[in-house]
């Protein structure tokens, strides 16, 4: 009986350092996850420094700014993707600071989060995409920074642009907020 009580207090610590270690782990997470808000519900986005960090530097920035809430999703095809994050609404704005590349070879698959560029390899800002569908000739072209790890049932429910018209969207869904999970109490 002894002996097991002199294992429990020198294994006492050792458990108190695995609870401190699942604490710490979990707020850095939460620094790393990002909530969108769309009219149908919350989307949570698994952040991904390990691939782009100054992409999710300038992602987080931006988004503790409040400069993505009521933003408008102004091209969405179906089975492809969906488009964010211009604040004219209609594909040609941005924050106004552009990114290197960060270029890796995670897959464009369903639930992806990347950044929009336009013909030069550092012309992304702060236009976005999700992935609906999978997309590989997408793959090492453009910077991965994320992934959608629930909600994608809302992110299929946000309106569909007309495919001929590039997925221009008529009256488009907006994004209600996006927080770092960091700063949200709950």
């Amino acid at each position: 009986m002894i002996g097991r009580f002199i294992n429990f207090v020198f294994f006492l610590p050792a458990l108190f350092a695995v609870g401190l270690m699942t604490e710490v782990a979990m707020a850095a997470d939460k620094e790393n996850t990002i909530y969108l808000e769309t009219k149908d519900g919350r989307v949570v986005i698994e952040l991904r420094p390990d691939l782009a960090p100054n992409h999710v530097a300038r992602i987080k920035e931006l988004t503790r700014q409040g400069f993505y809430d009521g933003l408008k999703f102004h091209r969405v095809i179906e089975n492809f993707m969906v488009q964010t994050g211009d604040p004219l609404g209609n594909g040609t704005g941005g924050s106004g600071k552009n990114l290197a590349a960060e270029f890796s070879a995670e897959p464009h698959v369903r639930g992806v989060t990347s950044m929009a560029r336009a013909q030069h390899p550092d012309s992304a800002d702060s236009q976005f995409f999700i992935m609906l569908g999978d997309a590989p000739y997408l793959d090492n072209q453009y910077t991965v920074w994320g992934k959608v790890t629930s909600g994608m049932e809302f992110v299929d429910q946000i309106k569909k642009g007309d495919r001929a018209a590039n997925g221009t969207v008529d009256d488009p869904d907006v994004i209600v907020s996006m927080k770092v999970a960091a700063d949200v109490d709950e």
